[in-house]
């Protein structure tokens, strides 16, 4: 007679490896298992998993995108305040280091601020950075070393399929730019335009935008002049060429896809070579949204941007949490709010899966973004969320920035599948605002 030894130990290995798989899917008892995989450690330990919830937000306080700081540095705040308030990750007070990425300008202070953060202060997430560009430079240091990264404004189409070590440590609450292009040549064909030229920054953000908006311009029936998209030296500091491309094509409108440093200068020059705005319509994007762009052209007349249109994701989106706009002015009194819901919801999401995840660890973490923000209770603040997650349910977290709908990437990060963006157009005074009912929702 055959033994029946080695079946009941196959048996018992088999509820070994049943209780584990339960024991590394969190969620406290969660019927949904993590979306992405828990991953197993590859980077050596830095220390950092000691039971407090440690985020870095690294945005710009220099450089060309200085001006797109403040309310990142400020949504962030906002949302570990909220936090905090309601009994902060794991019972304890979530706690935060605040650095530099350098605006685009100088991938150097990220990468030392980052280094900073990922050994000297033992974060295990980082929020940032602000630019395609910036965070290209640095996330192979992250996420080779383990550290969950969330931008609330990288919108660069590039960064949905790019590759580098560990990629499902990175995602992003700003959608991507192939959902803002469309968006965008639906407000200048909507205006009327047909005959459009295009500049660019050359870089990560400036191309994949221009390429998009392209494509979308076309299917819309537009012709693009000046030999197709233009893309100019970001670290240049005289654009007469690149301008004559497109003053020589005589558009009937020009779409700007910078950051105001040099985008600003951009259209000084269009203004010294006849087509400034208040002669041939000009559009642009989120990277120029701040009511400091008319330094840049003419600090005499603030009145020199006049009728530049523009989209921006929006920050306060319908299907967003309504109560937003007005909380953050409160908190932040003054400040500009691109992009600072969606700084908020970073954070937010990075809480919370920690949470799920019962563990302050990436590895951990990083398995647990996606299951946060669909198919389960809705729920549109930290406080709520998390205490559906103690009661043992799956929550789908709506926030500021809108419902986030998490797909996964094909690289294994995580990206809204969604954008909803607000047109906005300068005033005589130089100040952005946004046109009513003018919302534009892209994706599902």
């Amino acid at each position: 007679m055959r033994s029946t030894r080695p079946v009941w130990r196959f048996m018992a290995l088999l509820a070994v490896v049943a209780l584990t798989a339960a024991a590394c899917g969190g969620g406290g008892g969660k019927k949904k298992a993590a979306t992405t995989a828990t991953t197993a450690r590859t980077f050596p330990s830095r220390g950092n998993v000691d039971g407090v919830l440690k985020i870095g937000i690294l945005a710009p306080q220099t450089g060309d995108l200085a001006a797109l700081g403040p309310p990142q540095f400020k949504g962030a705040e906002l949302a570990i305040k909220d936090i905090n308030a309601a009994g902060g990750v794991l019972d304890k007070p979530v706690q935060t280091v605040e650095a530099d990425d350098g605006g685009a300008s100088n991938t150097d202070i990220a990468n030392a601020n980052a280094d900073r953060m990922i050994t000297s202060d033992k974060v295990d997430a980082i929020q940032g950075a602000a630019s395609s560009g910036t965070t290209k430079a640095i996330m192979d240091k992250l996420t080779g070393a383990g550290v969950v990264e969330c931008s609330p404004s990288n919108t660069s189409s590039e960064l949905t399929t790019i590759k580098s070590n560990n990629s499902g440590y990175y995602f992003r609450t700003a959608p991507p730019d192939n959902l803002q292009g469309p968006a965008l040549a639906d407000v200048i064909t909507g205006d009327g335009h047909s005959k459009i030229a295009i500049i660019v920054r050359n870089d990560s953000y400036g191309v994949g935008f221009g390429q998009s908006l392209s494509a979308a311009l076309k299917k819309n029936g537009a012709t693009i002049v000046a030999g197709g998209v233009i893309a100019y030296d970001p670290k240049g500091t005289a654009f007469d060429a690149d301008v004559k491309k497109i003053t020589d094509a005589s558009p009937d409108a020009v779409a700007l896809i910078s950051f105001p440093d040099t985008g600003g200068l951009i259209i000084k020059t269009l203004i010294q070579q006849g087509h400034g705005p208040d002669k041939t319509p000009l559009y642009t994007a989120d990277g120029m949204q701040t009511n400091s762009l008319t330094a840049k052209v003419d600090p005499a007349n603030p009145g020199a941007v006049k009728g530049v249109k523009g989209t921006v994701p929006s920050g306060a989106p319908a299907g967003g949490v309504p109560t937003f706009p007005a909380e953050y002015k409160a908190f932040a009194p003054g400040a500009d709010d691109t992009f600072a819901a969606h700084a908020y919801d970073c954070m937010t999401v990075i809480a919370l899966a920690a949470q799920e995840a019962k563990s302050d660890d990436s590895a951990k973490i990083h398995a647990h973004v996606i299951d946060v923000t669909k198919s389960g209770t809705k729920c549109t603040s930290f406080a709520a969320c998390k205490k559906l997650l103690d009661q043992g349910k799956d929550i789908d977290y709506d926030g500021a920035s809108g419902p986030l709908n998490f797909v996964k990437t094909s690289v294994g990060g995580a990206e809204p599948s969604q954008g909803t963006y607000d047109q906005y157009v300068f005033g005589a005074d130089g100040k952005t605002s946004a046109i009513p009912g003018k919302q534009i929702k892209v994706g599902t």
